[in-house]
């Protein structure tokens, strides 16, 4: 059951006391809530005190120093006229101390109850250094791997990062966001930066209204219905106007359509921006444009402090518009509790890095990891066969780059490194000889290639550690060639001259192209990355402690040039087949320019990924049968399940995450081939069947139509369920008006 804004506590019980507290308030100490400063690293100046003390400042970021942040809380609330306590933001964005997989990783899971548990443990570790507010989920669509902010979001499709972002929300926030422990979350970016032109972060984006409705905005009105506190404007231009001035995203869509009552924030400077952008001309200007629009808070910079005030008294704005933007922030700090107790005692939370963390952090990257190959079964791995075992790479045996982006606040000194979990698992019964052969995923030396060669011919086998440092992804790091950086490719095939199986192992922040070492190793797997806990996930899949279950979020191309590629496309007038495609080394010189295929596709790269959404392998083999409806012929009230026998073909114990798609086969506007619909992760003994069902109502397959409103037509729909998005078990049913 999902959590309106009014049902999360944030409308309702707080409205006679933030009337009450706006009649009372100055225009300063308005004004004064609708600004953010950045922390001064565990120092409180004079200046900063001063402002706090006349109500100048509503909210700090960046200051995790629990003593210090308690002393801020109490300028704040014992000297200042109105005592109104501060929010005290931090990116936490996968972890906070214990650090989980990247947001991509944990998407991997497709566990929401798993990702829920994940956000509340960070949630408890931020809480005990004071800090009340989070800048997450980061939910944007995100179609383009060289975007470095992939690395954030929950991947390619809408559905998932719906289903996952409100679990966010809900392992953040909690039943009641004035418990100990519990954070205000913030959903971003609001809205369409995944769809950064050429994958160039804070590039301009070109959304129609029918795709963004469809596409960009849903996992955003999951969010508002699972009660987020807070929303954060996009840095983006979109289509044509920056979000931060953007009334139609702010007003007509999240307030007026969608009925939000917390607050947005700025991203940092957005609004200075503006006239970067060429939208304004000045601070001034974009002060009254962010304002206008529905920004409630000012992130950083102080165009509100320095302008609202002039543009109120020359009439430009009313009183009744920063009364409706302060009330969206006090409600939010009512709804936290901060009027009862603004404190944080540390001694009141779990520590932070304890075992039942590490226990969630292990698990969730246990659940990440993606098996891509595993040609002639190498893995598992037999430890009793081995006698020794070389691992060779930097990102092996390296604490911090495990971590991945956005971990202002991981400890690497309680990472568990791939290196350090082999040698465990192993003792002293393998030897395992270990060579960086690389100083950094970067490097173009062939210097170390030597000793990583000579570690394998002597041993029975070899795992490589491949991938891109943590500074490779996230925020401006973005990249136009998203093969393996440096010579990594080169050092494979060095190994893989050594005679021994190899078996490679990728940490990266994002899908990449591996089509020049797919067909150099034996088995493959894909570990994002991992966190603190990454060492002993990897070990255990590699030695089979446990069988590999994770699931593709996001389409891999299988060269940079297929981007943007994604499997919930249209099927176009002339889409690809193998009856239409040709390859252009098989076209003959001179042929006739109409002789050769006419579909959807690239002439040298064809029209199918490298490895498709949904898809990983398990050490074991599901199959999958007798699908059907319900009912064949279903109103347009009525519910109705889809469900199929799954079963566990091997000799394996293992998880399988079992996927429904559906497909519209004609309607209003041109739908998508497929579309994610819902997934269950289930655990299946050797030759153990199930019967999996989805249950779905007629409002599961609405969608916008020509006049943007939301619909669901009569007519036919396919559906399928199996292990990828591939999955070829069909059914067909019927909705109809009875």
């Amino acid at each position: 059951m999902t959590m309106t804004s009014e049902a999360a506590g944030l409308v309702g019980p707080f409205e006679e006391r933030v009337s009450a507290l706006l009649e009372r308030m100055t225009l300063e100490e308005k004004v004064g809530q609708m600004s953010q400063v950045n922390g001064a690293g565990g120092a409180i100046t004079d200046e900063l005190a001063g402002a706090l003390r006349a109500g100048r400042i509503g909210s700090i970021l960046n200051e995790v120093d629990v003593g210090t942040v308690n002393e801020l809380q109490r300028i704040a609330v014992e000297e200042s006229r109105l005592g109104i306590p501060l929010l005290i933001g931090r990116d936490v964005i996968h972890g906070f101390r214990t650090v989980l997989p990247i947001p991509l990783g944990q998407a991997a899971s497709f566990n929401a109850g798993l990702v829920e548990k994940g956000a509340r443990m960070a949630a408890l570790e931020a809480a005990s250094s004071g800090v009340n507010w989070t800048f997450a989920p980061m939910i944007d669509v995100s179609r383009d791997p060289r975007w470095g902010r992939i690395a954030e979001s929950a991947g390619e499709d809408p559905y998932l990062n719906s289903v996952l972002g409100a679990a966010m929300v809900r392992g953040f926030q909690g039943d009641d966001l004035a418990l100990p422990g519990t954070i205000a979350a913030c959903a971003k970016h609001f809205a369409g930066y995944g769809a950064s032109e050429s994958g160039r972060d804070y590039n301009t984006t070109n959304i129609p209204e029918n795709e963004l409705r469809n596409v960009y905005l849903r996992p955003f009105k999951a969010a508002v219905d699972a009660g987020v506190a807070t929303l954060m404007a996009s840095f983006s231009d979109l289509n044509g106007v920056p979000a931060t001035a953007n009334e139609f995203l702010m007003r007509q869509v999240l307030r007026e359509e969608w009925g939000f009552q917390g607050f947005v924030v700025s991203d940092w400077a957005s609004i200075e921006q503006l006239s970067v952008h060429g939208i304004t001309a000045n601070d001034r200007e974009a002060a009254l444009a962010a304002v206008t629009a529905g920004i409630n808070m000012e992130m950083a910079t102080s165009t509100y402090g320095d302008h609202l005030a002039g543009l109120l008294e020359e009439g430009r704005i009313d009183m009744a518009l920063i009364d409706e933007m302060v009330a969206g922030i006090l409600r939010v700090k009512f709804a936290l509790g901060l009027f009862e107790n603004p404190y944080t005692d540390p001694a009141a939370l779990p520590s932070s890095g304890n075992e039942e963390h590490l226990a969630i952090a292990r698990e969730a990257a246990l659940q990440s990891l993606v098996l891509l190959e595993n040609r002639g079964q190498t893995l598992p791995l037999d430890a009793g066969k081995l006698g020794s075992l070389a691992v060779v790479g930097p990102l092996a045996d390296d604490p911090y780059e495990q971590l991945g982006t956005w971990i202002f606040d991981g400890d690497p000194s309680i990472s568990q490194t791939p290196l350090s979990a082999i040698r465990r698992h192993l003792g002293d019964r393998v030897e395992v000889k270990y060579v960086r052969a690389m100083e950094t995923s970067r490097s173009r030396s062939t210097g170390g290639f030597d000793e990583a060669v000579r570690a394998a011919r002597a041993a029975d086998a070899v795992v490589v550690f491949l991938g891109e440092e943590s500074i490779l992804s996230g925020e401006t790091h973005s990249r136009a060639d998203i093969n393996l950086p440096g010579n990594q490719h080169e050092l494979v095939a060095a190994l893989r001259a050594a005679g021994k199986p190899v078996i490679a192992v990728i940490m990266a922040g994002r899908p990449l192209t591996l089509s020049n070492i797919v067909d150099q190793v034996d088995a493959l797997l894909f570990a994002w990355h991992p966190g603190t806990m990454g060492g002993p996930a990897i070990a255990d899949v590699l030695f089979g402690v446990e069988s590999p279950s994770g699931k593709l979020p996001a389409t891999f191309p299988s060269m940079v040039g297929q981007v943007p590629i994604y499997y919930a496309h249209k099927n176009t007038g002339r889409p690809p087949s193998p009856d239409n495609f040709t390859h252009m080394d098989d076209i003959p010189v001179r042929a006739p320019q109409y002789s050769w295929g006419f579909g959807s596709f690239h002439l040298d790269a064809g029209y199918k990924p490298l490895y498709a959404f949904g898809y990983g392998l398990s050490y074991t083999r599901f199959e999958y049968s007798d699908i059907e409806v319900s009912h064949a012929e279903i109103g347009m009230d009525e519910r109705f399940t889809v469900q199929a026998v799954v079963r566990n073909a091997g000799e394996v114990e293992a998880n399988e995450v079992v996927q429904l798609y559906v497909r519209d086969l004609v309607a209003n506007v041109t739908r998508p081939v497929k579309e994610l619909k819902g997934f269950q992760r289930l655990r299946l003994k050797p030759g153990e069947r199930r019967l999996v069902s989805f249950e779905l109502s007629p409002d599961d397959l609405a969608f916008h139509g020509r006049d943007m409103k939301l619909i669901t037509e009569p007519g036919e729909f396919d559906a399928w369920i199996g292990g990828s998005s591939e999955a070829d078990l069909r059914t067909r049913f019927r909705l109809v008006r009875k």
